[in-house]
């Protein structure tokens, strides 16, 4: 079985689907299956990879269109 969080390296940005009030976090360290990510609105956790499956955030919607 694939590890779907496999692709995750410190200092990436992610979300939680699972907790979207948790707002945008920034991948701490990987090991193994323990994933700790920094929230903004909830700070450090850490998660487990078997449990949870993270959702990289590549755009953060920064442009407004103005």
């Amino acid at each position: 079985m694939t590890d779907p969080n496999s692709f995750l390296e410190p200092g990436m940005l992610v979300r939680n689907p699972a907790q979207p009030d948790w707002g945008l976090g920034q991948v701490q360290s990987c090991i193994d299956s323990r994933i700790t990510v920094n929230f903004e609105h909830v700070g450090k956790q850490v998660l487990d990879g078997k449990r949870v499956i993270l959702q990289p955030v590549f755009d953060q919607g920064g442009a407004s269109g103005r």
